[in-house]
């Protein structure tokens, strides 16, 4: 069955209800992977999804972080949280799990959502916990495949990594200011995946450079083009093979009441 698959990082659910309600109906799409939803179960706006034949899942702790999958193509096998998924406590202490990861199976596919924690800065304490957290979903996306090498698997969602350096509007700037998403180690993290067998579906139809999906809000970074390639669709040979398009929805980043990503959407052939 040809379906359409999409992530998209909305930066609070609840705040951006309208928009997501007219992109399912302008996009068409059947899966879209969420991060940061910033709501709890019990404040997710369940009736958005379902009122329009999609069943969800979400898995929200508090205010922050937050993921979801809407499908209308099934879901099956809700996982809350990856196998052997880090956990973070500040300064190490009463170190909890965040809401950062959850899959489910939609029409054959498994799905993830992933929200990747922000490293913040190269000396931050989020950084070892950002590296850690991206080598166990590499561990459990790789086990995966070496358990069903035809399996079809989609790590949907934002990685805060820009793996080249097409991939952000200024390398020279964010060197100079040693900035995250684009230092070696984190970079490697995000290879290792393709290592595993994954493949990025959405970079031969959208090639760069100056090709983002995120604009950070201050310093009119938008209008300025101004913006960063963090937010992808890591696919599994299976699933690659049936990839027959994709494109970044740029309007989605326009107007009032934008989130600062944009969404990724990749079609898949029957």
């Amino acid at each position: 069955m040809a379906v359409k698959i999409a992530t998209w990082n909305v930066n609070s659910l609840r705040a951006r209800a309208d928009r997501v309600d007219a992109f399912l109906q302008r996009s068409d799409v059947d899966v879209l992977a969420i991060q940061e939803t910033k709501c709890k179960d019990d404040n997710f706006p369940w009736e958005l999804f379902e009122n329009k034949g999609y069943e969800v899942a979400h898995f929200g702790l508090n205010q922050w972080n937050g993921v979801a999958i809407a499908s209308r193509v099934g879901m099956e096998d809700v996982q809350r949280t990856f196998v052997d998924q880090p956990t973070f406590g500040k300064g190490g202490k009463n170190p909890t799990q965040e809401a950062r990861a959850i899959g489910a199976t939609c029409g054959g596919i498994r799905v993830w959502s992933l929200y990747v924690p922000n490293g913040r800065s190269l000396d931050d304490e989020h950084m070892p916990y950002k590296l850690l957290w991206l080598s166990a979903l590499k561990g459990h996306a790789a086990t995966l495949l070496e358990k069903e090498p035809e399996a079809q698997v989609a790590l949907m969602g934002d990685w805060n990594i820009a793996p080249f350096d097409d991939d952000v509007w200024d390398i020279e700037y964010f060197r100079t200011n040693l900035m995250t998403h684009v230092s070696e180690p984190e970079r490697e993290a995000f290879h290792a995946f393709e290592e595993a067998g994954f493949t990025d579906l959405a970079r031969a139809y959208t090639p760069g450079p100056g090709v983002y999906t995120y604009w950070d809000y201050t310093q009119l970074r938008f209008p300025k083009k101004e913006g960063m390639r963090i937010d992808f669709v890591l696919g599994s040979p299976a699933l690659a093979a049936r990839a027959t398009g994709a494109m970044i929805d740029r309007e989605e980043r326009k107007g009032k009441g934008a989130s600062d990503h944009a969404p990724v959407i990749v079609e898949l052939a029957d």
